[in-house]
């Protein structure tokens, strides 16, 4: 049997990394996902082994039980260890604070991401170094697994003036790396003079998918309970965008979606007919608990996948909206609200990358020439990303 993959927690625990925290004061951006492999906390950890002065939490709170987009308020000291919210009411909170860092010599980020990039944790730890690099504070990333794989790669481009807290930098949707690997990225395209230090994984291959890893899961945020989710994501965020239910509220959110209006044998039926790989559809009925349609009956689809290796989220995502927007244009709705801190560019084209989907779908393309968008952005970045990439 393979051995359990060791986490960068892991190995600075049992002092397998240059990282000296001893003597030093340290802080931790952490949430319900920061365990070591028997699902002991890091905080309480750190709190019996260094300095621990100072927690940080990010969107959903250090206890991951806010919903999306909801402001975290910082909680009071515990035991002499203060406690910062890194997603608050507005962009400036998103960043720590030069008085949140000021009694601290380090600060340490570990936090499970799951691979896509709209999952903002990854951009509180861009935040977060661009801070410490101003502070003078070292800066420590431990690594854990990208639970969908690092091989493959999906999406295209962040255009010029679409950056957002779903994407402060260009990546494709579908990244393919670990929060190192995009942490030693940053710090080099942003020319960052900081103290950077990445603990990296023991026994991690990029084909792995989570189950490989004989990790256990904890949820990283409250609509993530499985690693189908999070396989899902890369594709079903982009309803976010639009007025279609992404299955918040149901048991498998991002596995099932629909509406009021949609016929889930109809929807099935045009999705059958495309051919994605990987993936087979299923016409359903659920009523979400909370956000869209809140105790509405929605006709809709479940993606079952049939094989993780051939199954591409983001074009499976991108198909649903499609379809939908086809088969109802009439019922059919862009987001209009402020979506992440931004109240001027619909969310679809924040989550997309540019406005070039959105505007593709209203005119009636077909799913290939959707699909084409995005196509030399994929192969341009799998080249780009080998100078940074940390595991075989």
């Amino acid at each position: 049997m393979p051995a359990r993959v060791q986490t960068g927690l892991e190995r600075l625990l049992a002092g397998q990394s240059a990282v000296q925290l001893d003597g030093r004061r340290v802080g931790l951006i952490a949430n319900p996902s920061t365990v070591t492999n028997d699902v002991v906390h890091a905080a309480d950890r750190f709190a019996e082994a260094y300095n621990l002065v100072a927690l940080f939490g990010p969107e959903h709170g250090i206890r991951g039980n806010a919903q999306y987009m909801v402001s975290v308020e910082p909680d009071s000291n515990s035991d002499g260890i203060r406690v910062h919210s890194l997603y608050g009411s507005d962009e400036a909170s998103l960043t720590p604070t030069p008085e949140s860092l000021e009694d601290l010599d380090v600060l340490v980020f570990d936090i499970q991401d799951i691979g896509t990039r709209y999952y903002t944790y990854v951009w509180t730890m861009v935040l977060a170094m661009r801070a410490c690099a101003k502070a003078n504070v070292a800066f420590v990333v431990l690594d854990r697994p990208n639970p969908i794989g690092g091989v493959r790669v999906e999406g295209g481009d962040i255009h010029e003036g679409f950056d957002s807290f779903v994407g402060l930098r260009s990546l494709p949707n579908r990244h393919g790396l670990t929060a190192c690997e995009i942490a030693t990225w940053a710090a080099r395209e942003e020319k960052l003079d900081i103290d950077l230090t990445c603990v990296t994984m023991q026994g991690w291959q990029r084909e792995m998918s989570f189950r490989d890893t004989k990790l256990p899961w904890v949820l990283p945020s409250p609509n993530m309970p499985t690693q189908e989710t999070a396989l899902v994501y890369p594709g079903m965020c982009l309803l976010e965008g639009t007025g279609i239910s992404e299955g918040r509220g149901h048991t498998r959110p991002f596995e099932v979606s629909g509406a009021p209006y949609v016929d889930g044998d109809t929807l099935a039926s045009l999705l059958s007919q495309q051919e994605l790989p990987g993936v087979a559809f299923r016409p359903m009925t659920f009523t979400p608990t909370f956000d869209k349609f809140e105790g509405v009956a929605c006709n809709g689809i479940q993606q079952h996948i049939t094989d993780p290796h051939r199954y591409l989220p983001y074009k499976t995502g991108v198909a649903i909206v499609w379809a939908v927007h086809k088969l109802w244009p009439k019922s059919f709705s862009w987001r209009s609200d402020a979506y992440e801190f931004v109240d001027n560019i619909p969310a679809f084209d924040l989550l997309a990358g540019s406005a070039q989907l959105r505007e593709g779908i209203d005119a009636g393309h077909d799913l290939t020439a959707l699909s084409e968008t995005w196509a030399e952005a994929e192969i341009r970045f799998v080249k780009e990303r080998e100078s940074w990439l940390l595991y075989p």
